[in-house]
């Protein structure tokens, strides 16, 4: 298992075992209710709820062509998910880059902060930017088709 994975699976057996002990004590809707929200939060959490993602190099070229923005993040991160939820459907006019998986994106964002993997650190135009406004991200996406 990837340490993407972890804190997920974590929240789905956490949720899991709640809900078992609930359902003991004689509350089967309350345990049903705990187990949807562990399961959202294990989603939030996981890839999953984030655009599919691809290589830095081929994100690059990619961005070159079309002027769409990369965005290098990594499971787990609050700050990402947090951009992601903003983003809202808008998130998929934008390149992704999971650092986790991407040794490539991984040495762009060191690059990019001094050495440090902070993220969510998103490229316009061959500019680096970290942990910017979502509606300012929002403003950098090129028009719908």
């Amino acid at each position: 298992m990837t340490r993407a994975w972890i804190l997920p699976m974590s929240l789905v057996l956490s949720g899991v075992l709640v809900a078992t002990a609930q359902v003991r004590d004689g509350s089967p809707v309350l345990a049903v209710v705990l187990l949807l929200v562990f399961a959202v939060l294990a989603w939030l959490y996981s890839p999953l709820a984030f655009p599919r993602s691809i290589g830095a190099v081929e994100a690059q070229r990619r961005s070159a062509a079309d002027g769409r923005p990369v965005v290098y993040w990594r499971a787990g991160c609050m700050y990402c998910l947090r951009l992601r939820i903003r983003l809202g459907r808008n998130a998929r006019r934008s390149h992704w880059v999971d650092i986790r998986r991407d040794p490539a994106g991984a040495a762009e964002v060191r690059a990019a902060n001094g050495g440090d993997e902070t993220v969510p650190t998103v490229v316009v135009a061959g500019r680096p930017h970290v942990n910017p406004d979502p509606a300012w991200v929002r403003g950098q996406l090129p028009p719908s088709a």
